[in-house]
């Protein structure tokens, strides 16, 4: 294998594993994360070349996490250097595989044989698999590799499971104190913070497959701190790293592990390094329209949180000045078409019908006064024909109806919208 074409002058190789080699760059903290052409199932049991596999696993890794980090996550990634090869911060990798499930597939099923493959979770699962390598950890002998495993947090000790052996009835074959694997400080609540971000990541994928026709079903990430400890999402995330579906068949790794010929799995590797390459955020923007600078806006601020940037507020009486709200809206939506207006107005509400009326886009009007003088919802609500206006009294719920209506398009909106569903939702599977 050769290194092509890196503006990096390399150094040492660091590892080198399955599907990729990592080399320190000269004269910093970056490494140089170089994939192979390899192809590997069952811990290594299957072993094949697949040309140009490389190339197709750094474009994925890299449309990957260039959307990611877009959407504001900590992840190992600087930029693609070369058509095999990206750079990255050099990482402590940390032991553990993370796994998240929107459905049972694969090893779950094996574990969870009461549930049916393609089982939905509406709560995305994480799961925790420690990582070892020769059946062996630490000179004590384990009867898989990678083990599914838990800690408890009472006895602090972390307890190891066969990942293909139904998990009801199944005792630990190794229990571990946590200081045999634990190197840092806090470990655990590093871990959960692990979950939090991989649950993030999950949601941001998921949304942008489904933008895409595919449905993102689970996926495995690594974990890794920077030179100045930063937990970073790091190593890969590829077409090994994943399974997805389209029109209910594997387009993922699971091709090549269910014995699919080379052709067809370099086929689907192929798609999915163009398909990602389409991934990334649209630009949006709210609107927050009203009639006069004595109109607050700090509500609707405060509810928009992180996202506060993409909401421009224009003054202007659409009653007094029609034909300038005309202009002005019209310009607007030229230059952003894929805009939400919130309409704030005291005293009457007609601005909201009239910008609805005159716009293509959603209208929710939020009648400013409507606690003092009730009967003025009547101004937005008793709306003519072909006038779509929609009314909402309270500001942060206007706020998350335009962000529902942006998460359908966009990948990080829909990550913070519904994890922020998934924090009170209950995955309940009757036995």
């Amino acid at each position: 294998m050769n290194i092509q074409n890196t503006k990096h002058q390399l150094g040492a190789l660091i590892t080198e594993g399955k599907t990729k080699k990592v080399f320190q760059i000269k004269g910093g903290d970056l490494v140089h994360v170089q994939a192979k052409d390899d192809i590997t199932a069952g811990d290594g049991a299957k072993h094949d070349i697949i040309p140009d596999k490389g190339r197709l696993a750094t474009a994925t890794t890299s449309n990957v996490f260039r959307l990611l980090k877009a959407c504001g996550l900590p992840v190992a990634f600087v930029e693609q250097d070369s058509p095999t090869s990206f750079i990255a911060p050099g990482c402590t990798m940390l032991p553990y595989e993370v796994v998240v499930r929107r459905e049972a597939h694969g090893s779950y099923v094996k574990r969870t044989p009461h549930l049916s493959k393609g089982h939905l979770f509406p709560k995305l699962l994480v799961e925790f698999y420690l990582k070892t390598k020769d059946k062996d950890w630490k000179g004590k002998p384990l009867v898989a590799d990678d083990p599914f495993m838990t800690y408890d947090a009472d006895k602090k000790e972390i307890r190891l499971f066969n990942p293909a052996k139904p998990i009801i009835g199944q005792e630990p074959f190794l229990v571990l104190p946590e200081n045999d694997v634990f190197t840092h400080k806090n470990e655990w609540e590093m871990c959960c913070e692990m979950a939090k971000i991989a649950r993030r990541a999950f949601l941001i994928l998921e949304k942008a497959w489904s933008l895409e026709g595919g449905t993102l079903v689970d996926f495995k990430v690594e974990f890794g701190t920077d030179a100045k400890g930063n937990l970073l999402l790091a190593d890969v995330i590829d077409n090994d790293s994943w399974r997805v579906l389209e029109s209910g068949a594997y387009i993922d790794k699971q091709v090549y592990r269910d014995g699919g010929a080379l052709d067809d799995v370099a086929a689907k590797y192929k798609r999915v390094a163009d398909i990602t390459g389409r991934f990334g955020i649209p630009k949006q923007r709210i609107v927050l329209w009203r009639g006069s600078d004595k109109d607050p806006t700090e509500a609707f601020t405060k509810a928009l949180g992180d996202l506060a940037p993409m909401m421009e507020v224009v003054t202007c009486s659409i009653h007094k000045e029609p034909a300038r709200g005309v202009s002005i809206i019209q310009k607007m939506l030229q230059e952003v078409p894929d805009t939400v207006i919130i309409a704030y107005i005291g005293r009457s509400n007609g601005a909201g019908p009239v910008l609805s009326a005159i716009s293509h886009v959603p209208v929710i009007t939020v009648p400013a006064s409507v606690k003092e003088f009730p009967d003025d919802v009547w101004s937005c609500l008793r709306a003519p024909s072909a006038v779509p206006v929609m009314t909402v009294l309270e500001p942060s719920n206007a706020v998350l109806g335009a962000l529902n209506i942006f998460a359908a398009r966009n990948p990080k909106i829909y990550a913070q919208v519904r994890g922020e569903i998934e924090n009170r939702t209950v995955n309940t599977i009757a036995l």
